[in-house]
């Protein structure tokens, strides 16, 4: 921005120029005062006609403080057309696109996309200014910068706005230029423009109010990123995994110590990880082993066509005992679409299905406090798996689909792409429930086995609020 110059303003050989055109409007303006001050003095000499004549010299005072205030406006605020007080242009030949196809030129109505990018630099003075030079000389704003120090040098994250016609090969090559290496580049949107602390202040509030959100947190601390629970080791002691224990991250993967005494994995493929973004992910599980097991206790009072009262609530590791007296109550069959295996093994995946750590689990109860029906959302990777169990006496109800249907609200909540139900074609429970989301389905048929996979519409599926209502 070039700063305001009020008297004079330097020429391109540096010498001052100044500005005589205000000079002899300020003067023409005393001058004029003088004289309608003088004009009202010798109001009293002049009987009657002295109220007119104090008009007069009113309007002549106002047309001129008009005047000069409109000529100092025209010309006395900014600096000569011949020099704006920016820096020449460079002769040199540029790395980035022509004047004649500029960003400026090619991208007439002015839209600009967003961008994440990460690179490596030297730990030296000027090393970062380089970057922001290279950056400005394409038309790219820094909108939010990150450094995350090493040992060898510096990994400056950047948030970076730039003209839509840019493509990121150029970003990146006027980096490397500027001395960057390792550099990674990707789209970003509005989500992005929340600084870092506030954004690890949300995941902290998400994760203390619910258990089963550490491994979104993660995921949304760290980005696109692969997270797996290993279970603790025979003994308790350490992890099942060969790996080394929770300390330094390995590049590309990173080991926490979870709160049962198993191992959180978090591997990143495309992008090794920091000692930077290794103390905040450990400070997140930190935080969830204090806190202990916990889940939001609200819940939903649905009344059936039948006129019988049913609650929907959240449900975890303390339900054990109720889920097991549901698995008696069930029919062998039951169990069979359920869990694709041996009847008599259903019991031990539910310590799995329940623990917060995999996924959320949705309870149905009746008005005597038992347990005839689970929903389950489970982290399978980057995939998310949806299942249900309904007890045989409270089938065909609706029971199903509504399970069904807030499973999927939590995963678009939760910013999941895709949902897939693992069970058989004969099924045609599960099949209804899920043609009944009004969602696009992918079917697949391998040795007997169906899997059903949803795309997820944020627009089309909503989180239900906490209510009393009838189910219809």
């Amino acid at each position: 921005m070039t700063p305001n110059m009020s008297d004079v303003t330097r020429a391109k050989d540096g010498r001052p120029v100044h500005h005589w055109r205000r000079d002899v409007v300020e003067l023409a303006a005393l001058f004029t005062a003088v004289a309608v001050a003088d004009a009202v003095a010798n109001l009293i000499g002049h009987g009657p006609d002295g109220p007119a004549l104090l008009v007069i010299s009113a309007v002549v005072l106002l047309a001129t403080a008009a005047f000069h205030t409109w000529w100092s406006r025209r010309h006395g605020h900014a600096p000569p057309t011949s020099d704006t007080g920016a820096r020449p242009r460079p002769t040199a030949e540029q790395t980035g696109p022509s004047e004649a196809s500029s960003p400026a030129s090619e991208d007439a109505t002015g839209k600009s996309v967003l961008w994440r990018m990460r690179t490596t630099v030297q730990d030296e003075p000027g090393s970062l200014a380089a970057l922001c030079t290279a950056l400005a000389g394409h038309r790219v704003d820094i909108l939010s910068l990150q450094t995350h120090p090493l040992g060898h040098g510096t990994v400056d994250e950047f948030l970076l706005r730039g003209p839509s016609v840019l493509a990121p090969a150029e970003i990146t090559r006027a980096v490397a230029q500027a001395g960057g290496s390792g550099t990674w580049i990707e789209r970003a949107d509005a989500h992005d423009l929340v600084d870092a602390p506030t954004r690890v202040l949300g995941l902290a509030t998400r994760t203390a109010l619910d258990a089963a959100e550490l491994p979104l947190a993660l995921r949304q601390l760290l980005g696109r990123c692969t997270i797996r629970s290993l279970p603790p080791a025979p003994g308790g002691q350490g992890s099942t995994d060969d790996g080394p224990e929770d300390g330094m991250p390995e590049d590309t993967v990173m080991r926490l110590r979870s709160r049962e005494g198993g191992m959180i994995t978090v591997e990143r493929p495309y992008l090794p990880f920091t000692p930077t973004e290794f103390a905040r992910a450990r400070a997140l599980v930190e935080l969830d082993t204090r806190l202990g097991p916990r889940i939001p206790r609200g819940q939903d009072v649905l009344t059936l066509p039948e006129g019988n009262a049913i609650t929907v609530r959240r449900a975890d590791e303390r339900d054990l005992d109720a889920a097991k007296a549901m698995h008696e109550r069930c029919s062998t069959g039951t169990l069979q679409l359920r869990y694709h295996g041996p009847v008599k093994d259903a019991d031990r995946y539910l310590n799995h299905l329940l623990n917060p750590r995999f996924g959320r689990t949705l309870a149905v109860q009746t008005a005597s406090g038992g347990v005839v029906g689970l929903g389950h959302l489970l982290w399978d990777g980057d995939e998310t798996e949806v299942a249900l169990l309904v007890e045989d006496e409270w089938q065909r109800r609706g029971i199903g689909g509504e399970l069904l249907g807030r499973l999927v609200a939590m995963a678009v909540e939760a910013g999941c792409e895709s949902v897939y139900a693992v069970t058989q074609a004969s099924n045609t429970g599960m099949v209804a429930a899920m043609r009944g989301l009004g969602l696009p389905l992918d079917y697949q048929i391998e040795e007997g086995t169906l899997v059903i996979t949803a795309r997820l519409d944020a627009t089309a599926v909503a989180a239900p609020a906490w209510q009393e209502r009838s189910l219809r």
